[in-house]
């Protein structure tokens, strides 16, 4: 080929390679299939998450004419049912997949190729927002660091996993957006309206983004007191949009009888009116004051600040906590501190240290970086945008250690170009073993998975993972919840059914009964229902489920809280049928002997 030629078409291949929709979509293509062939062995087509089968139950119920704005589980928790705090923009694109997968295979085919794809489906745009973040802060290398360092992260992750249907991978596609949008250096006012979009959808979607929502809002608005008529379209543009969004999503979500009503754990009146007046605040800056001084944009921001504040201390004064405050003692004692994501640094130091690398690291090293940028003088704007958007999921990490996975996922774009920028150097002096160093290591520090191992191996955990096992004891390997070990009860007439909560998204989901307890914080009546009738002398356990209502008792012996109440207390319920001292107003229902759970009718004496 001519030079001329063969010019052109290496940079019309460099130009295909530096496209970020086609490089996503291949880098997406590879995981994909990736998945599908490490994930082909699953049992169930329902992610083992207990919120993965709950939202199966809320989308069978609204297939089945359950109200738009009905959030009520009717079949959780004491009579008459338990408000969930989900959301129907994760429950209508599932239930849409479902109805168009019913017309080639049957209704339980339909939902696992509906469970199949929908995790699947969110791979694409996540790739294409961290790929488009990398290529914005450091070009086309950046782009490649940044997918590739996000194809570790999917694989590893279990949200993206077949089966995963709970609101994360949403939620983590949407944060990748909102990165995407605020990282653009020239301030194009159409980027900052597509973030506050994003970020309405988050807070329609689920409580757990909303600090950093939060801090989103008001790294925008400090950009607009440092910068002044340079950054007044974008923040102009970002305040109108998500007033409007907002809006738009409450209206959509929340039934008018609740419109005046406070909750902290999804989208209420509370949220709306504290988002509002921080877009109201920013508008009104934007509009009067974006020729002011510094000084004097600085003094209106915290005019703005104290604002909100005012709004949020009179509208919403519960949410400046947590909102698992008003949890019950006894809830917080046997279940919240048993929940591995609801963990502190604190406690994951003392019961699994190995694994505070891979929580904890990755992150830290993305703040460290984005700090050091900003001393240094270097791009300091774009670098605090970073730095504020990875420090608040960070420290959301330190008090529950299910926000690694949001700070894991955002502190690849400065590592992408700290990699790029390493590689650069290595490739001017290819003989540099400090360059080789520096590159290579740079590359394993930033993938979580590399701090995973090492903390295995530091523990000498791996080791004894690797060693043969010992034979699990039967009630360490008891079956509790799948849909054999619950068939003795499918087909009964519907009940009141109590048993462990872990058991109870399960029984909603293979049989027709009401579950008395489900691991929820919002059925909070119907968990401490239950842990009161497991403690109970049989005795007492009798009037306790005769006020419950129960008609049918679950037993596993096997269940975690079944064996942690059977040892608190050896007179309790569970711990005399584990012993196999069954109490006469409880009639066994037939099972086949091994069978790993244990029915019984409940049958009032007298």
């Amino acid at each position: 080929m001519p030079p001329k030629t063969a010019g052109a078409a290496e940079r019309q291949a460099s130009l295909r390679w530096s496209h970020s929709v086609f490089v996503a979509l291949i880098y997406a293509a590879v995981v994909i299939v990736a998945q599908l062939v490490i994930h082909r062995h699953l049992a169930d087509y329902v992610g083992p998450d207990n919120d993965d089968a709950m939202r199966l139950v809320e989308v069978r119920d609204f297939l089945a004419g359950q109200g738009w704005f009905d959030m009520m589980q009717y079949r959780l928790g004491l009579e008459g049912g338990t408000l969930m705090h989900w959301s129907r923009f994760i429950d209508l694109p599932i239930a849409g997949l479902i109805l168009f997968f019913r017309m080639f295979f049957s209704p339980e085919g339909a939902e696992a190729a509906a469970l199949t794809v929908w995790p699947l489906m969110l791979v694409l745009p996540l790739m294409f927002f961290m790929g488009l973040a990398g290529r914005r802060i450091a070009g086309a290398e950046g782009m490649h660091f940044s997918l590739i360092l996000t194809a570790m992260f999917i694989l590893i992750s279990p949200r993206f996993v077949p089966g995963s249907i709970d609101h994360d991978n949403v939620q983590l596609g949407l944060v990748a957006l909102t990165a995407a949008m605020l990282v653009d250096e020239t301030y194009r006012p159409r980027n900052f309206a597509i973030a506050a979009v994003a970020l309405a959808v988050q807070l329609g979607i689920g409580a757990e983004t909303t600090p950093f929502v939060a801090v989103a809002c008001m790294t925008v608005a400090c950009l607009w007191a440092w910068k002044g008529e340079d950054f007044a379209p974008a923040a102009k543009a970002f305040a109108l949009t998500l007033a409007l969004a907002v809006s738009a999503v409450f209206f959509s979500l929340v039934p008018p009888r609740f419109y005046s009503t406070v909750t902290c754990d999804n989208l209420s009146l509370g949220f709306y009116g504290i988002t509002g007046a921080g877009c109201i605040g920013l508008l009104l800056s934007t509009l009067l004051a974006s020729r002011l001084s510094r000084p004097w944009r600085i003094a209106v921001l915290a005019a703005n600040g104290a604002f909100v504040f005012a709004t949020t201390v009179a509208l919403a004064p519960q949410c400046l906590r947590n909102p698992l405050a008003d949890l019950d003692p006894m809830l917080v004692q046997l279940w919240l501190s048993k929940v591995t994501e609801a963990q502190s640094i604190v406690l994951m130091a003392h019961s699994e240290p190995n694994t505070l690398g891979a929580f904890y690291a990755t992150g830290f090293l993305a703040i460290l970086v984005c700090a050091l940028r900003i001393l240094r003088n270097d791009r300091p704007s774009l670098h605090a945008v970073l730095l504020a958007l990875v420090a608040v999921n960070w420290v959301i990490t330190l008090v529950q250690v299910r926000g690694a996975e949001f700070a894991n996922l955002l502190a690849i774009p400065p590592l992408a170009l700290l990699i790029a920028e390493l590689r650069r150097t290595y490739m001017a002096d290819t003989r540099s073993l400090r360059s080789v160093l520096l590159y290579v290591g740079a590359m394993l520090v930033s993938v979580p998975a590399v701090w995973a191992v090492g903390g295995a191996l530091a523990s000498k955990s791996l080791g004894n993972n690797l060693a043969v096992a010992a034979p699990a004891k039967a009630e360490e390997s008891a079956d509790c919840a799948s849909k054999a070990a619950l068939a003795p009860i499918a087909g009964l007439e519907p009940g009141v059914i109590v048993s462990a909560s872990n058991m109870g998204a399960p029984l909603l989901r293979f049989t027709p009964h009401r579950a008395l307890s489900g691991p929820y914080h919002r059925d909070q009546a119907g968990m401490l229902a239950e842990l009161h009738i497991a403690l109970a002398e049989p005795q007492q356990a009798e009037a306790l489920l005769r006020e419950a209502k129960v008609t049918l008792v679950a037993f596993c012996k096997g269940d975690p809280q079944v064996e942690m109440l059977s040892e608190m207390e050896p007179k309790g319920l569970y711990a005399q049928l584990g012993a196999g001292h069954v109490p006469a107003y409880l009639e066994p229902i037939p099972a086949p002997a091994d069978a790993p759970v244990r029915f019984f009718r409940f049958k009032p004496q007298g």
